[in-house]
């Protein structure tokens, strides 16, 4: 099977290169947009915990963990790119990372954690229309801290989901990314 590299490009492990495995859909952020992404969140992220949803490469869980978050929970249904999470995260000896081979939605129908930060970055074909992102927010939203901010990743510019505001976003190439927050709630 053919591996791939992705550079985690802040932190304890900045400049330390996770693998993955060549698999359709599979598209880590790339460098220059999570570096803006994490220039929004502050670099450090210390005592915050975060889930990664739709982990694949782990590019979002395993930055999140190299810049201090405090819990990282990253999720992946894919045989070959979870085993590669798991080889990532013993490399690193990423103890404060959780694996999890599970579908996105069938976790967070079991899930009981609460989360600080969120990374969504389905693969794009995934969800296509406002409607479908909806229904994950609403799944998600018991899942969240007060203060929680949700990033998500498409390929499409999309509207802010029902009872959310678009803080921050962007565009790479054919990637639209945003930072959202519940709009009644401040940073």
């Amino acid at each position: 099977m053919k591996q791939n590299r992705v550079r985690i490009i802040g932190g304890e492990w900045r400049s330390r290169f996770i693998n993955f495995p060549d698999q359709k859909d599979l598209r880590p952020t790339p460098d220059r947009v999570r570096e803006t992404l994490f220039n929004w969140l502050g670099q450090d992220l210390t005592g915050l915990n975060c889930l990664d949803l739709y982990a694949g490469s782990g590019a979002l869980g395993f930055e999140a963990a190299s810049r201090g978050a405090k819990s990282v929970v990253m999720v992946e249904r894919e045989r070959a790119a979870h085993a590669a999470l798991t080889a990532n995260r013993s490399i690193l000896n990423a103890e404060h990372t959780r694996i999890e081979r599970a579908d996105a939605l069938d976790y967070l129908h079991g899930a009981s954690d609460v989360y600080d930060v969120v990374f969504l970055d389905p693969p794009f074909a995934m969800y296509t229309d406002g409607a479908s992102w909806n229904g994950l927010f609403e799944l998600l939203r018991p899942r969240l801290s007060a203060q929680a901010l949700v990033y998500r990743e498409s390929g499409m510019n999309l509207p802010a989901p029902s009872g959310w505001k678009v803080h921050k976003q962007g565009r790479a190439g054919q990637v639209y990314y945003q930072l959202l927050k519940k709009p009644d709630e401040t940073l």
